[in-house]
């Protein structure tokens, strides 16, 4: 396969949450059993584990709970199962993802437009489960394309204002009550700026450790390192560019890197190379060839089996022009789709 399939919704959150859980529902049942077959955890603790972050959710936005449920109606799930669905790491308190993540804008660029994405590091089989989900809620809130996983509310993408995020992971922190990153991610697709996207971050801290590179179609670029807590920005040592891998940078957090990922300064050094040797040059087809960069080895930005992990996915935004490419497979040889939102 050249893509991953296409989901699209529109209405109210419950309506939404319904037509994506009848549309998929093959899938999200798969990706239900990936995740107990990862975490190798029986379904009923993961499913009580879930629930606990319900309440955190519903503060959060009560919209992404009715989605919740109307995705479990829709794809005939119990309750706990469509809320494990987007918790999948914190019911199991387990990270398992190893990214690249950039945002360019202003002198970086050949136009002087934002570009924003990442590779996305996982272990192969998330392939299998994935989606491209296009959401048109009927309530005022913006249009968005995401790639995710089937049932999962809540990941990589881009709004109709260009407000993207894209995340890697961080490691070495203590889990906390507070909320899964993927509704956060899905809220933060409901901003219009990138700094009304900080102010979320800094009002509802998350139960976990990541990094986010957000950028918006205005050219603000962003990216934040959050703990349960709190957020620190990155080192605005030039304002046109973000790059970050899988571990702590900012003065706040850098006491925190234990090197769980060896492979992580390697590939930040890697992509900063790339960026400095085509400063004011970049365009889209430059980032794709960077993210299928293979120097390095095992600490190569495209990843084939590196600690475990693919580059399963990678992703473009043009913030400025409504555009999301989404690629199947390695930088080296997957394929490019491109959606408007």
């Amino acid at each position: 396969m050249d893509e991953f399939p296409f989901i699209e919704v529109s209405g109210s959150a419950f309506q939404m949450g319904f037509q994506h859980g009848r549309q998929a529902e093959p899938l999200i049942r798969k990706y239900l059993e990936w995740i107990e077959k990862l975490t190798g955890i029986e379904r009923e603790r993961l499913r009580s584990n879930a629930l606990r972050f319900l309440p955190h959710i519903r503060k959060l936005s009560p919209q992404y709970v009715e989605e919740i449920f109307g995705l479990a109606e829709g794809a005939r799930l119990e309750i706990a199962d469509a809320v494990l669905c987007q918790a999948r790491a914190e019911a199991a308190h387990r990270w398992d993802s190893a990214c690249t993540a950039f945002a360019l804008t202003g002198r970086a660029t050949a136009d002087g437009l934002p570009l924003a994405g990442q590779n996305q590091d996982l272990e192969p089989a998330y392939a299998d489960m994935a989606i491209v989900l296009h959401v048109r809620p009927g309530d005022g809130r913006p249009a968005a394309v995401m790639f995710t996983f089937a049932g999962q509310l809540g990941y990589a993408g881009m709004n109709q204002f260009g407000v993207c995020n894209f995340v890697n992971a961080l490691y070495h922190f203590d889990w906390k009550p507070g909320l899964p990153f993927y509704p956060l991610r899905r809220v933060l697709l409901e901003q219009r700026s990138v700094d009304a996207c900080v102010h979320v971050l800094r009002r509802h801290p998350a139960c976990s450790a990541a990094n986010l590179v957000i950028a918006d179609g205005n050219g603000r670029i962003a990216d934040l390192e959050c703990r349960p807590e709190g957020v620190a920005v990155y080192p605005d040592r030039d304002r046109d560019v973000r790059l970050h891998t899988n571990h702590y940078v900012t003065r706040e957090f850098a006491h925190h890197e234990d090197g769980t990922l060896p492979d992580s300064a390697p590939r930040l050094k890697r992509v900063q190379d790339l960026v400095r040797n085509s400063w004011g040059k970049i365009t889209v087809e430059a980032m794709k060839e960077m993210l299928a960069d293979h120097e390095g080895g095992s600490c190569a930005i495209c990843r084939h089996g590196g600690v475990g992990m693919h580059s399963i996915a990678g992703y473009i935004a043009e913030p400025a022009r409504g555009v999301l490419h989404i690629r199947r497979g390695h930088g080296c040889d997957g394929a490019w789709k491109s959606y408007r939102v």
